[in-house]
């Protein structure tokens, strides 16, 4: 199985047995990883052109898209990364955050986000784009914005209930969550956090418990979205400034957390993230700070991760903004690092105050 470690794609994968091969989305395009005896190993470079945003492998047809930044727009491949073909046909926004598919009723349907943040849906594997505008039909509309220009705010993660992916959730930094019951034609608000939203996820064993990461931490809804509470401040110890959030997809008790010590904001001075991974055996009630091989207070920050289910037993793949990437076989107990000296894996410019301090 190829899965792929990217910031706005899919980040949790069940397999039959540890997959070989993992698709990297980086600054300068996906760096192909295959393993051997001898460990991991960049065996391909694809794309190379494009600061690769969302990696999707999508599981019914095999297809693999990619959505890059700053006009990367989206392509697809269909024969396994050999050949690319740019697949935007109906986009009129190619500035890509957000890649995600969904069987809604009898179909796939692919969701992509873009910024400014707006909704594209294709049903026919990536032939055709068509904008949803009811994403903006919201009253907070008006609102949306982001720190950095040209300060448009974007749609950066789908969530889809895992019990009726009709109900999805967009994540709008800055902006809040949004929630839609009809596959993405309509949405509505969803108050209650704080508005700097990255990501939802939801127990896929009893949906009414939600987890928020963003801006202002950590937050958890017991009733499915109604209220919430902020369970990790400013000061926690996991950081900050949470991002990536994944879960084992049977155990769902079993949690990852990335965060950069501060928000990017205060990088420009420091040059430093101090970002950490934290792992909770209690669906986030409790938190344990995670080293045994991988460095504490990470110069670079953690700004993609995926969890691969295989039985009980999980690895977990982390991406840094300094083009690293670390593996754990064994849910999280050591490290190792895979691969180093990749071009940067980064949301957008993430990446550039950072950089300066590792070069400093």
């Amino acid at each position: 199985m190829t899965i792929a470690l990217s910031h706005g794609g899919p980040t949790i994968y069940e397999s039959a047995e540890a997959s070989n091969r993992v698709l990297v989305g980086t600054a300068r395009g996906i760096a192909v990883l295959e393993r051997d005896s001898g460990g991991w190993q960049v065996t391909d470079h694809w794309l190379r052109d494009v600061h690769i945003g969302a990696i999707l492998v999508e599981p019914s047809s095999g297809i693999i898209y990619a959505g890059g930044y700053k006009d990367g727009s989206v392509h697809c491949s269909r024969d396994g990364g050999q050949t690319w073909e740019r697949c935007a046909d109906g986009l009129t926004e190619h500035d890509i955050y957000s890649l995600e598919a969904a069987k809604i009723g009898s179909h796939m349907r692919l969701f992509c986000g873009t910024e400014p943040a707006k909704l594209f849906t294709s049903d026919d594997y990536g032939e055709t784009w068509t904008e949803r505008p009811g994403l903006r039909d919201v009253p907070t509309v008006d609102q949306w914005s982001f720190p950095g220009p040209p300060h448009a705010a974007h749609t950066k993660h789908f969530t889809f209930d895992p019990h009726d992916a009709r109900t999805v959730y967009a994540s709008i930094e800055v902006g809040g969550l949004l929630k839609s019951t009809d596959g993405g034609e309509t949405w509505q608000d969803m108050p209650g956090m704080y508005e700097d939203v990255h990501r939802l996820v939801i127990n896929p064993k009893d949906s009414q418990h939600m987890y928020v990461s963003g801006g202002a931490g950590l937050w958890q809804s017991h009733d499915g979205g109604e209220t919430w509470a902020n369970t990790t401040d400013h000061d926690h110890e996991i950081g900050g400034y949470p991002d990536q959030l994944v879960y084992h997809p049977s155990n769902p008790d079993l949690m990852f957390v990335a965060a950069a010590k501060d928000a990017p904001g205060a990088w420009r001075t420091t040059h430093f993230a101090g970002a950490r991974i934290a792992r909770s055996r209690d669906a986030g009630e409790t938190w344990e700070i995670l080293t045994n091989g991988l460095p504490d207070r990470m110069q670079g920050n953690v700004e993609a991760m995926c969890l691969e289910a295989v039985g009980e037993g999980c690895a977990i793949f982390a991406a840094t903004t300094s083009g690293e990437v670390w593996v754990s076989e064994d849910a999280g107990d050591s490290w190792n690092l895979a691969i180093a000296d990749l071009a940067p894996i980064s949301k957008g410019g993430h990446f550039v105050p950072l950089m300066q301090g590792a070069t400093a």
